[in-house]
Order: C-alpha cells, then sequence, then structure tokens
C-alpha cells in the first residue's frame, strides 16, 4: 500500500489508525476527539439515512455512550486499501458486548448484557474520515437485551430522502471504482471474483454456481449470530434472505482487498440490496412496498476461494420499513 505516512500519523499503520482512534474515543472515554478525527462536514450513511457533520456524530455517540458505559468493541479484522496516496478505505469488523446501563433509543436500562457485530467502512483522507458506512446486526443488540425487535422498529424511523441511503447510483465497475474511489491496480482478481460471485450467485441467483467460487469447508455467519456451514446451508440461508424480496437487485457499492501473513486475503465488500416485500412473510404480513438494505460482507479466501464470509445487515431497519409501510402505531417496550 503506497501511502504517504501523513495520511494515518501519528500511528504505524493505516490498521493501527483504526484501531487506535476506535479506542482513544470509545474506551478512554476521548468523545471530544471526534472533532481530531472526523472531517467537519463528514457524512455518516447508516441502515436509517445519512447522519451529517461530525458535530450529529457527537451527540449520537454521547447517547450510546451514557447508554453502554463500558461496552467494549473488539476488533476481529480491519481491511485497509489505498485510494491514491492520500487517502485509504477501511473495513473494519468488530464484535461489540457490554452492559445497557443508561437510557437509550430503545428505552429503559435493562441492565443486560448487549452483543453484536458490526462493520465500520471508512474513508479518511488526509488524517481524517470524510465518509463511512456503518453496518450493524441490530436483531442481535436488541434480543440479547431482552427486547421485542417487533416492537423496537415501530419506534425506528427511516430515511425519507428520495434517493434512499446511498443518494447516487451504483458504481458501473466497482473492482475499479467504488463509493470510496479507484481502487489500485493490485488485488484485481480478486476484486473481480468477489463482484461476479456477488452478481452471479446473489442477484442473478444462480445458486447453482456457489461451488465455483467457494471451498468445501465453507462457513458463514451471519445476522442472529446464526452459523451456517458448506455449500448446502449456504444457498439454503441465501434463498431465505431473498425470499421476503422476490424482485431484489444486489449492487456492489465498495469493494477492499488486502492480503496480511497472519490473516491471508480477505475482501471487504460494501452492497445494497433493493426490492420488494411481496414474498415470504419473515418481517410479519407482507406489504409490497419497496424494501433498501445497507448490508456488508467480508471474505476470506484459501486457494483463490471463499472459505469463510462474514455478513451483517440490519434487520431492524428492514422491520422499520415494514412498520412504517403497515402504518403501525408504537407500543410500549417490556423485557422478555
Amino acid at each position: 500500500m503506497h501511502l504517504n505516512p501523513s495520511v494515518y500519523a501519528p500511528f504505524d499503520s493505516p490498521e493501527d489508525y483504526i484501531l487506535e482512534w476506535t479506542d482513544l474515543i470509545w474506551e478512554d472515554y476521548g468523545l471530544g476527539r471526534l472533532g481530531e478525527h472526523y472531517a467537519k462536514d463528514m457524512v455518516v450513511h447508516s441502515a436509517y439515512g445519512q447522519i451529517r457533520s461530525m458535530e450529529n456524530v457527537l451527540r449520537k455517540s454521547l447517547v450510546k455512550k451514557s447508554a453502554f458505559p463500558n461496552r467494549i468493541g473488539t476488533a476481529e479484522d480491519v481491511i485497509c486499501e489505498a485510494r491514491g496516496d492520500d487517502a485509504f478505505v477501511s473495513h473494519h469488523r468488530v464484535f461489540h458486548s457490554g452492559l445497557q446501563q443508561g437510557m437509550w433509543d430503545y428505552g429503559a436500562p435493562t441492565g443486560r448484557e448487549s452483543e453484536s457485530r458490526n462493520i465500520a467502512i471508512c474513508l479518511v483522507r488526509d488524517g481524517l474520515v470524510e465518509r463511512e458506512w456503518v453496518v450493524r446486526d441490530e436483531w442481535r443488540v436488541v434480543t440479547t437485551l431482552g427486547l421485542d425487535p417487533e416492537a423496537i422498529a415501530r419506534t425506528l424511523a427511516f430515511t425519507e430522502e428520495p434517493q434512499g441511503l446511498f443518494g447516487a447510483s451504483a458504481p458501473a465497475a466497482v473492482a475499479e471504482r467504488g463509493e470510496s474511489g479507484p481502487r489500485p491496480d493490485s488485488h484485481r482478481g480478486e476484486a473481480d471474483m468477489i463482484a461476479e460471485f456477488l452478481d452471479t450467485v446473489w442477484h442473478q441467483r444462480h445458486l447453482e454456481q456457489v461451488g465455483r467460487f467457494t471451498h468445501r469447508d465453507l462457513f458463514l455467519d451471519t445476522t442472529r449470530a446464526r452459523v451456517r456451514t458448506r455449500m448446502r446451508n449456504y444457498q439454503s440461508d441465501l434463498t431465505q434472505m431473498l425470499a421476503p424480496f422476490p424482485d431484489a437487485t444486489v449492487e456492489v457499492r465498495d469493494i477492499a482487498v488486502n492480503t496480511a501473513p497472519e490473516q491471508g486475503t480477505r475482501i471487504g465488500v460494501l452492497w445494497r440490496l433493493q426490492g420488494t416485500y411481496d414474498g415470504a412473510p419473515l418481517y410479519g404480513p407482507v406489504t409490497d412496498s419497496p424494501i433498501e438494505i445497507l448490508g456488508s460482507s467480508q471474505f476470506l479466501l484459501r486457494g483463490g476461494k471463499i472459505i469463510h464470509e462474514w455478513r451483517v445487515f440490519d434487520e431492524i431497519a428492514v422491520m422499520a420499513q415494514v412498520a412504517r409501510a403497515r402504518g403501525d402505531e408504537p407500543r410500549p417496550l417490556t423485557l422478555r
């Protein structure tokens, strides 16, 4: 990765920049340091819409820290790739756990341990994060707190912006240029392979071709802390993810690839699913209404084939869209 060291200074590498800043802000109660880490006019893309400006991110971060004062985020992996010599993109997979001890969006303190896997994708330029895409398994948070996912979804708002979560059309050739900008020439074969896999298997529904891209001992870690193994169970899980939205299109929005001696070749992908909730009634009675999902996956390769995928998307955000289409009214929250 050919980067000017000033991009990630004073740290030793882009990976260290991401890991150390995360601890300086969250572990060290350094919320005021966000102004040193984020560009003033930065944008965060979440499953519910955009958060604009560092000041708004600071406000929301303060509320979350007060609700989970001792929550720990442990990095499972950081996939970094250069974007020119003055910027890089990082796909940061994190496992969070901690007690809810304060008031939060979901209500009064539960005193219970929440846990979830998140993926945060940051575009860092000249030492500051200018864009971020945050993907969370919020179903796992809600259920580990003992709350009712449907009741929570009724209380949440989804973006009203006409262009949805991204505000732009999908990149034409994402292996060359994605949401985070032009990719380097390195790892072009791996990027092309993953883009083809998601287009062929996910988007075009050629699930019979899963084996062409994957290792025999394939693992999938996905939402709700579910684990699936081998090709047949991967195919089954993917059909269940798509079945509520049979007309869904799947767009790859960004790709980053990195190879390290300790971790091998890993690929981070930002993706969007758009479809109509008129299929399997996984999220309650169907509404024939549009659904948009912001998702992220990380893939580990062995011998040029996928041996592990970690997939994250927010099913509570899907349920919030369904609740809005039904015109549901919020109802009181109770612990299970």
